[in-house]
């Protein structure tokens, strides 16, 4: 019996390995072959020669992308809202999830309702816009930062991490000596909330890093632009040189390469941040995420 218990195990520990690896190769195969097109030359790639590994290696994509000073500026300002937008956003974030995981404060249920309307009703884009417009944010990084800087989503999960982390002796502990309520949360929650903050402060940089739709539609000026945005007139820029282009074969070919080129080198460069910062966060993405999810 124990024998035959061993084998089922065995196998069972087979199958997994097998399924992981499929999955692996599932999820990895799409990065290896993106950053094989950007070292690729613009043939091999309009032949679709390039399956694995690159073809005809050059870093012309690259080349042809930074010799862009606008890409540089866009760095700038994507760094700039990204780091403002996250710390101000894990800030209100914290300060009203605190308090409605206690659960000595009156009217927590009424703001959670107030919370959870917001997730499912919006205004709209047009509402949106004249808020802003209102309020004086037109072509200002407050434009990008403030009207995504609060989720009602991450708000619940922090709250829910705070009820399954801070233990309610600890406070009372902390009152017995004369410890105030927001010493409380700077000195020990605070301490207390790594996993979650980490968590947090990972969405809020991919979604601000990622976002081009909100500096699209707010941002005026091209010296304000985002990285997303400079990359994407970037790649309208070489579309309309290669529409121009109808006198000379040699040159339609050559930019039909170096548009093709431009598409996989302005994914890595923007992506190439975010793989950067991965690393040091996935450790607590894991942890926070399960802590945070128990219950709503």
């Amino acid at each position: 019996m124990k024998t035959k218990k061993i084998t089922q195990d065995s196998t069972v520990l087979f199958v997994n390995y097998i399924l992981l690896a499929l999955l692996l190769v599932i999820v990895l195969y799409p990065l290896i072959y993106i950053v094989s097109c950007s070292f690729s030359d613009g043939n091999a790639l309009m032949s679709g020669k390039v399956k694995l590994f690159p073809v005809g290696f050059t870093l012309d994509s690259y080349a042809a992308v930074f010799k862009y000073k606008s890409i540089w500026t866009g760095f700038k300002n994507s760094i700039v809202y990204t780091f403002c937008g996250t710390l101000i956003s894990i800030i209100l974030t914290l300060l009203g999830a605190y308090p409605l995981s206690r659960t000595d404060f009156r009217g927590r249920k009424i703001f959670m309702g107030l919370f959870l309307f917001t997730m499912m009703f919006s205004g709209g884009l047009i509402p949106a816009y004249l808020l802003v417009k209102n309020l004086r944010l037109i072509n200002t990084m407050w434009a990008i930062i403030l009207p995504g800087s609060v989720s009602a989503y991450n708000i619940i999960v922090a709250k829910t991490f705070f009820e399954q982390t801070v233990p309610k002796e600890l406070l009372e502990a902390s009152r017995i000596d004369g410890c105030s309520d927001f010493r409380f949360f700077s000195q020990i929650v605070i301490p207390l909330s790594t996993p979650i903050i980490a968590v947090l402060s990972l969405w809020v940089v991919v979604y601000l890093w990622n976002s081009y739709f909100n500096p699209m539609i707010y941002i005026n000026s091209a010296d304000k632009y985002p990285l997303q945005l400079v990359l994407r007139k970037i790649l309208l820029m070489s579309q309309v040189d290669l529409s121009s282009a109808n006198v000379d074969p040699a040159k339609i070919a050559q930019n039909r390469y170096l548009s093709e080129m431009l598409k996989y080198g302005t994914i890595i460069i923007s992506s190439l941040p975010l793989m950067i910062v991965y690393p040091f966060v996935q450790k607590y993405f894991v942890k926070g995420v399960l802590i945070g999810s128990i219950k709503g």
